[in-house]
């Protein structure tokens, strides 16, 4: 799954091809409640997306950040085309991939957040946190409005922590976080009194973050809490059903081969993160998923479900210092473990060295084009990532500059720029859907607005102080429901920190001006980036792009101009 920054986000899970609110349900299929996430995760749909009818060649993305692609939650005019769009340029950050407000640090750096003070601020009045002796993060977030609970155990695993020999395993080990405990012998029992309570369960992977979690009536609060901590500190890990949820994997791989868009995600992340690829693809790789063994998910196990790189959400309808009891009482006497990333230290993504551009060919009637930047990390640049949230948010509006030069124009169908937010480098990414007869039109006109994006007057006064205003709306709207919007909450520990969750708004706020244009001088104008061009055989032959004319070299530019 994925995550999305204030405002943006995916429709359709790029494993599963599900289109919904939820994924069906099932470890494999996340919820799309963050990840995905643009920049901020937003775990709700835009307006009217439940009635579309969409066939797979219409939708234009798969996020390699994480599993299921988290979907969008925006509440301006944007064509469903452009949705579909974004949802394509964050496939890359998941088998998940979602986007809450900021989130990176030195690789080199162990990615534990600093601690939230007990005593919320006052949008997070609900919002409560306590570390057990163990280094368990209990969080909870109170919400007495219907008498349902939520609770989530998250972990700081998924690709990001994946060498190849490893890549996608972190998936496949939640595949089997489901299956027969020391509790329960067989995976049909189980289920079937997860079943009998009324419980609904799943499971997400994205590039920083692993979570599993359970929703029931708050009576039985307890016993979900029991059945969590026996999945997550006695797995069994049968032979059997590990063969079993090893073809389920590759099959989902199988899916995403299918998808045409799938290559234009993939090939993003392989050229931006060239160095490190794994760490950027939650899915992983049919030969590391085929050679699996239940001894490396016993060593996922044992380096990385510890109770200090893991965190307990109980959300809903539900006493704070009585979950806090309960998460004692089931979770206390796990044990601490050796430091992770102190032992497994972070891999430190080099700075691309010079622009590239490719086109890739698929069976698609239209032309998508990505260009992909390295952009700010959680630790190391915090105050960018609330400028990147806020400018993309002013380009997305439909009375902007941006999209009356490209959209208005009719140059292009849909346009967007989304920084996802992470630890270990967020990438930016601009996703543009046009026509092959506009495609070269397009192209010269995109280079021509980002080359103008720093002038002070791309955007108004106005403008930006309507566009802070509209993500704080946007923010609040995605506490609606509960159940989703811990999700959220997980997503901002184990990328930001909840210090960073909590001072979100009161950050933004303060957002100004010379803090976006030093975001884009720093991270886009005039720095090396990567461009993506989907195409048919058939367009790529009548176009024949060069790669001067993708990277947007003004000789390039100016000599295509001319024929």
């Amino acid at each position: 799954m994925i995550h999305t920054g204030s405002g943006v986000h995916l429709v359709q899970c790029r494993f599963c091809g599900f289109l919904d609110r939820e994924s069906d349900k099932g470890t494999s299929q996340g919820t799309g409640a963050r990840d995905g996430q643009l920049r901020r995760a937003s775990p709700q749909q835009p307006d009217g997306i439940d009635d579309l009818s969409v066939s797979r060649q219409d939708v234009l993305w798969v996020s390699p950040y994480r599993y299921c692609i988290p979907r969008s939650h925006t509440r301006n005019t944007c064509t469903m085309r452009l949705w579909f769009l974004i949802c394509l340029t964050l496939w890359f950050s998941t088998v998940g991939m979602a986007l809450p407000p900021g989130s990176l640090q030195r690789a080199t750096q162990r990615p534990v957040p600093a601690k939230a003070p007990d005593a919320p601020a006052s949008e997070y009045a609900q919002l409560f946190n306590r570390q057990l002796p163990n280094g368990l993060e209990v969080i909870v977030y109170e919400d007495h409005a219907v008498p349902l609970v939520t609770i989530e155990l998250a972990c700081r695993n998924g690709s990001f922590t994946e060498p190849p020999e490893l890549n996608g395993l972190s998936h496949l080990y939640e595949h089997m976080f489901f299956k027969a405990n020391r509790a329960v012998k067989n995976q049909e029992t189980y289920l079937r009194t997860i079943g009998e309570l009324g419980i609904v369960y799943n499971g997400t992977t994205n590039t920083e973050l692993v979570n599993y979690y359970f929703t029931t009536l708050s009576r039985h609060l307890p016993t979900a809490l029991r059945f969590m901590r026996d999945a997550a500190l006695y797995p069994a890990f049968d032979e059997e059903e590990f063969a079993r949820e090893k073809e389920v994997v590759l099959s989902e791989i199988d899916r995403n081969e299918s998808n045409p868009y799938y290559y234009l995600s993939t090939e993003m992340t392989r050229r931006l993160f060239a160095t490190y690829t794994s760490r950027k693809n939650p899915l992983g790789t049919r030969e590391t998923v085929a050679r699996a063994t239940t001894d490396q998910m016993r060593l996922i196990q044992q380096r990385y479900y510890i109770p200090n790189n893991s965190a307990i959400l109980v959300a809903g309808d539900v006493e704070p210092e009585e979950a806090f009891r309960l998460v004692a009482k089931y979770f206390g006497d796990w044990p601490r473990g050796e430091d992770p990333f102190k032992k497994y230290p972070l891999v430190e993504h080099p700075p691309l060295k010079a622009s590239e551009g490719v086109v890739v060919t698929q069976p698609v009637q239209n032309v998508t084009i990505q260009i992909g930047w390295h952009g700010p990390s959680i630790g190391k640049d915090d105050a960018a990532t609330y400028a990147a949230d806020v400018f993309s948010f002013i380009l997305r509006q439909p009375n902007s500059r941006f999209q009356r030069a490209l959209v208005d124009s009719g140059l292009a169908t849909g346009v967007d720029l989304i920084y996802l937010t992470q630890r270990n480098v967020g990438p930016i990414t601009l996703t543009l859907q046009t026509t092959p007869e506009k495609a070269r039109a397009a192209l010269r006109a995109v280079y021509a607005e980002i080359e103008h994006f720093a002038d002070a007057d791309y955007f108004t006064d106005e403008e930006l102080s309507v566009a802070k205003t509209l993500l704080e709306a946007e923010d609040l709207f995605s506490r609606e429901k509960v159940s989703e919007h811990v999700h959220t909450l997980s997503f901002w520990w184990a990328s930001t920190g909840l210090d960073y969750f909590r001072g979100y708004l009161p950050t933004l706020r303060k957002t100004s001006r010379a803090d976006i244009q030093r975001y884009l001088r720093r991270y886009i104008l005039g720095q090396p980036h990567v461009t993506v061009a989907l195409m048919s055989p058939e367009a790529a032959s009548s176009l024949k792009l060069t790669e001067a004319e993708l990277i947007g070299e003004q000789q390039g530019m100016a000599a295509a101009a001319g024929r």
